[in-house]
This record gives C-alpha cells, sequence and structure tokens, in this order.
C-alpha cells in the first residue's frame, strides 16, 4: 500500500511529461519542452519512491530521487513559466527571486553548517547575485531574452548537480525516516544540498507566482492601485514604481477576482485564468511538501507530492493555449474536437 501513492504521481506525472513532448512536437514551443523535462523529473523522483517502497530502497535509487526531485524538478518547471512569460516584465521578479535564493543559501549554512560545504556558499551567493543583475537588466530594456539567462543557471546548476550527486561519497548507501519510510537527504554534502535552495526556491517562486501573474494578464481587470514599469519615465519614479508594484499587484488581483468569477460563471473567462491558478495552487503545495521534508517533517511528502501533480495536470487541461485539443499522444486519434477560447472567431 505504501508504494500506491507515489506510483500514481509517477503515473500521472509521466503521462503528463509526454503529452506536453507531444504538444512541442506539434507546436516547437520552448516552455512546452521545459515544462516536460521539468515533468519527467517529478515522475521519475515519484517512481524512485514507489520502488523503494515495493522493493527497499538502494544506493542507486537514493541518488536519483534526490537529484531529480529535491534538485531538478522545481527548477526546470519554473524555466518553462520564465520562458511563457518572456515578453513581460516578469523578469524582475524572477531576478529578485534568485538574489534571494542565493542569500537563503549563505543563511542556511551560517545556520546549520552543512559539512563539505566549503567556499561553496560564497561562490553560490556570487552567481546568483550577478545572474539576477543580469536578468533585471535585460527586463529594464525589454529584452526577451532574460529568460535565456535564467536557463543557463539552471542547466549550469542541474549539470553541476549531477556531477556532484553521482561523486558524492556518502556513509551509507541512503537514509531514510524511521518514522515514516520517506528518505532524508542528510547524507549529501553541504555543496550539493545548498544548489537546493537556488533552484527550488527560484524555480518555485516562477511556477507558482508566475502562474498567478499569468492569471492577472488575462482576468478582466480592476487597477484599485495604479503602478507603471515603463524604463523612459524619471528614475526616481522608475525605482517607486517598481518598489511598490508587488503591493499594487497583489491589491489589483484581489480586486479583480469578482469580475474573474463572474465571466467564468458566464463561460466568458480566457482558459489560462483558471488554469494558472491550478497550476499556481499545485506549485504551492510541491513547494511547501519540500520544505517541510527539508526540516524533517516528512509525514505529508507523498501526499503533497500527489496533490501537487493533479493539481498541476488539471491546469494543464484547463489550458486551451497549452492543450488546444486533447489527443492520445503521438498519434492523430483526437478526443474531442480542437477547443477555442470562448467568444474566439474562426481565424
Amino acid at each position: 500500500m505504501a508504494a500506491t501513492l507515489p506510483a500514481l504521481t509517477a503515473t500521472l506525472a509521466l503521462a503528463m511529461s509526454i503529452a506536453l513532448l507531444d504538444q512541442w512536437r506539434e507546436r516547437r514551443q520552448p516552455f512546452q519542452l521545459v515544462w516536460a523535462s521539468g515533468m519527467a523529473f517529478y515522475g521519475i523522483a515519484a517512481g524512485c519512491e514507489a520502488i523503494a517502497a515495493a522493493a527497499g530502497w538502494t544506493g542507486f535509487l537514493y541518488r536519483t530521487w534526490y537529484l531529480t526531485g529535491a534538485v531538478l524538478t522545481a527548477g526546470w518547471l519554473g524555466l518553462g513559466t520564465a520562458l511563457l512569460l518572456s515578453k513581460t516584465r516578469f523578469g524582475y521578479a524572477v531576478a529578485i527571486s534568485i538574489f534571494l535564493a542565493g542569500l537563503f543559501t549563505l543563511l542556511t549554512q551560517a545556520r546549520y553548517h552543512y559539512e563539505g560545504a566549503g567556499s561553496t556558499p560564497i561562490v553560490y551567493f556570487i552567481g546568483a547575485g550577478l545572474l539576477a543583475l543580469a536578468i533585471a537588466v535585460e527586463t529594464y530594456f525589454q529584452n526577451e531574452r532574460w529568460p535565456l539567462l535564467m536557463a543557463i543557471g539552471v542547466v549550469a546548476a542541474s549539470l553541476l548537480a549531477v556531477v556532484l550527486t553521482a561523486t558524492a561519497t556518502l556513509a551509507e548507501p541512503y537514509r531514510i525516516d524511521p518514522t515514516t519510510s520517506q528518505p532524508v537527504a542528510d547524507l549529501f554534502p553541504g555543496s550539493l544540498r545548498l544548489l537546493t535552495p537556488f533552484l527550488n526556491i527560484t524555480g518555485g517562486f516562477a511556477l507558482a507566482f508566475g502562474a498567478l501573474f499569468s492569471a492577472y494578464m488575462f482576468m478582466p481587470k480592476r487597477r484599485v492601485l495604479p503602478y507603471s514599469l515603463d524604463p523612459n519615465q524619471p528614475g526616481d519614479h522608475f525605482l517607486f514604481n517598481l518598489l511598490i508594484s508587488p503591493v499594487a499587484l497583489t491589491v489589483n488581483f484581489v480586486a479583480s477576482l469578482p469580475g474573474a468569477i463572474r465571466d467564468l460563471v458566464r463561460g466568458r473567462l480566457h482558459s489560462r485564468v483558471p488554469a494558472t491558478l491550478l497550476i499556481a495552487a499545485g506549485g504551492f503545495v510541491a513547494s511547501a511538501g519540500d520544505t517541510l521534508n527539508r526540516f524533517g517533517v516528512t509525514g505529508p511528502f507523498a501526499v503533497a507530492k500527489f496533490i501537487a501533480v493533479v493539481l498541476l495536470l488539471g491546469g494543464f487541461l484547463v489550458s486551451i493555449e497549452a492543450f488546444r485539443e486533447l489527443r492520445i499522444p503521438f498519434t492523430s486519434i483526437r478526443i474531442g474536437g480542437a477547443r477555442r477560447e470562448a467568444g474566439a472567431q474562426p481565424g
């Protein structure tokens, strides 16, 4: 029975990865390929848990679980969202999250003193700061290339994680929580464990808050607090607007919800709004489960991962932009006809 929930999680995640890969094959949208990779990592990690629950943990399963689940999943899903939002000013939020992730890495080492960290906390902090600055500058000049800079950071961190995971010398083949039988990361060196804040904070933030930002873009808006991020305004005005933008976005988002609900009831709401709200919820649930697991609360981990993948899958299926037609992947067999947004005219 212990293997059932992670097996279901793995099945749903891998099915979603295959569907996204099929959509990428048809439409060649980079965000679909990156999301497919992220969901594949999600499914592999859950699959390791299912196999281990049925047959026992091994060193290989333990390393693969940590690499794909604890390190890679959130970073790649967040990168997919960044690529989707490349034409927006969401790059500012990504830049701030990367800087905070680097700072958190530094503070985590100061608090927990992970063995084997060496000078990596400083290196990770400096790297995060430079990457955040570069993304902020690209966003300021309205260049749509800022997600490519994030991609460089995610790919570099992922390759480093692969090397560190494969070469790490562990005191035991694996370690699990004796109460819940969930795996814990205590055996890995600090140089590897400190990569997880960089990828998880940045990726989790981009996935969850990027989804909320995307929903707001397609809502019928009520702007209670106006602001502008136009780079052509005077510098002091720009900085003031940049500082108040998180508050303004939050207030305007909440104020816009009643109108969005009315449009939903009338069948006029853009599919991206409910889709991205579901994706945001999935991102928050997944991040909460990972955070609890990181700090030793392992009981809700498997349940949180399952709920998260159900919400993510629901969000992607609802989105007409991501799935204009539902069909068996890599075949021409459609499940229903092609879908259009409410009110869209044939073109």
